[in-house]
C-alpha cells in the first residue's frame, strides 16, 4: 500500500512540475502581464513557487533524516498497518482561493530572480523531492510528523509534506491559468 502512495505522489510531483515548466515558455506579453487585481504576473507567481518550495524543503529534509534514524531504531511495519494518507485534505490546497491563505513574507516575490534560475532551482527541488521519496520507499516517512497549520492540516508525515509542496503548485498553476485567461480576454476587447 505504500508503494502505491509513494508512486502516486511522485507521479503527481513530476507531472505537476512539468506543467509548471511549461510556464516558462509563454511569450513575453503574458510573461510580464499584471493582472487587474494587482496581483503577480507569470514570473512572480513562479518564483513564488520556488520559494515555498525552498522553505518546505528544510521541513522535509529535516523530517526524512528524522523518521530514516527512527527507522533505524524501531520496526515500524505496524505503522504501516491502516495509514491513511488524506489525499482529500491536501487536495484542497492545490484549489486556488479555496481558502484563506496568509504566507509569510519570506515567501513573497522579490523580482530579482532571472527567470532562467528560477526553472533550475524548480528542477533542482523536484529532483530532491524525488530522492527523498527513494530514501522512504519503505514507509519510513510516516515515522516523522510535524504541524501544518495551513487550512487546519495538522500533525502531518513527510509523505504529506511533499504531496503539499505538490498541490501549492497545483494551486498556482490555477492562479496562472487564470492570469492567462484575463491576458486573452483583454487582447479581445483592446486588439
Amino acid at each position: 500500500m505504500i508503494g502505491n502512495i509513494i508512486n502516486r505522489i511522485k507521479i503527481e510531483l513530476t507531472d505537476t512540475f512539468n506543467e509548471v515548466f511549461g510556464w516558462f515558455d509563454v511569450s513575453g506579453g503574458l510573461l510580464n502581464y499584471a493582472p487587474s487585481n494587482g496581483g503577480w504576473d507569470v514570473r512572480l507567481v513562479l518564483e513564488h513557487i520556488s520559494l515555498t518550495n525552498q522553505y518546505l524543503l528544510i521541513l522535509i529534509r529535516k523530517g526524512t533524516a528524522k523518521a530514516l534514524d527512527k527507522s533505524k531504531k524501531n520496526a515500524f511495519s505496524a505503522s504501516l498497518d491502516g495509514y491513511d494518507f488524506n489525499w482529500k485534505g491536501l487536495q484542497a490546497i492545490g484549489k486556488h482561493k479555496s481558502f484563506k491563505w496568509n504566507r509569510p513574507e519570506h515567501m513573497e516575490p522579490g523580482g530579482n530572480l532571472q527567470l532562467e534560475d528560477v526553472k533550475k532551482t524548480l528542477q533542482l527541488q523536484l529532483d530532491e523531492c524525488l530522492l527523498l521519496l527513494s530514501q522512504l520507499e519503505n514507509g519510513e516517512g510516516v515515522l516523522y510528523r510535524t504541524m501544518m497549520t495551513v487550512n487546519g492540516l495538522g500533525k502531518i508525515d513527510v509523505y504529506h509534506y511533499i504531496y503539499f509542496l505538490c498541490q501549492h503548485a497545483k494551486r498556482h498553476i490555477a492562479q496562472l491559468q487564470g492570469l492567462r485567461a484575463e491576458f486573452f480576454r483583454n487582447q479581445c476587447i483592446n486588439p
